[in-house]
């Protein structure tokens, strides 16, 4: 079973946000990730803005994994949002996302940042798991999905 209690902290989450385009969506995470990490909300907004220049982060089917390098980062950190409604994203199938899997990672992580980037990667391609996030209606079920637990055992 999948899980990512490892970099999602409960509090690095959100369902129904609303973002008028990238650079607010980014606004937004930064600022959870500031709450949630202790983080300069400045300047993960602007690491997330300036990776955004190299190529659309999202890979298709209302899903983007933006990512950057936080100098001062001591340990990979997510922040996984749910959209309402979608932001357009140029991402590869032009289709807006909803589903946004951010991930910092510190300045020196090259291989773990590589690995981390694949295992968010697979976990999202996996239609079954992002219609299940889709269906998350609040921060403590997107927790227990992405947790390792279902919605199935939240009864």
């Amino acid at each position: 079973m999948v899980h990512f209690n490892d970099i999602v902290a409960p509090d690095a989450l959100a369902t129904s946000l609303s973002a008028n385009g990238k650079k607010q969506l980014f606004q937004k995470i930064a600022s959870i990730a500031a709450q949630a990490y202790g983080l300069q909300a400045d300047m993960v907004g602007d690491a997330l803005a300036e990776r955004e220049k190299l190529g659309s982060t999202g890979f298709g089917g209302g899903v983007a994994i933006p990512h950057a390098k936080i100098p001062g980062l001591d340990r990979m950190c997510g922040v996984v949002v749910l959209l309402d409604p979608p932001v357009p994203f140029d991402a590869v199938d032009e289709a807006p996302v909803d589903i946004v899997f951010a991930l910092l990672s510190p300045v020196d992580s090259g291989a773990e940042h590589l690995k981390t980037l694949a295992r968010v990667s697979r976990y999202l391609r996996d239609e079954a798991q992002v219609v299940r996030l889709r269906g998350a209606k609040s921060a403590e079920a997107l927790h227990a999905l992405l947790s390792g637990g279902g919605t199935r055992d939240a009864a």
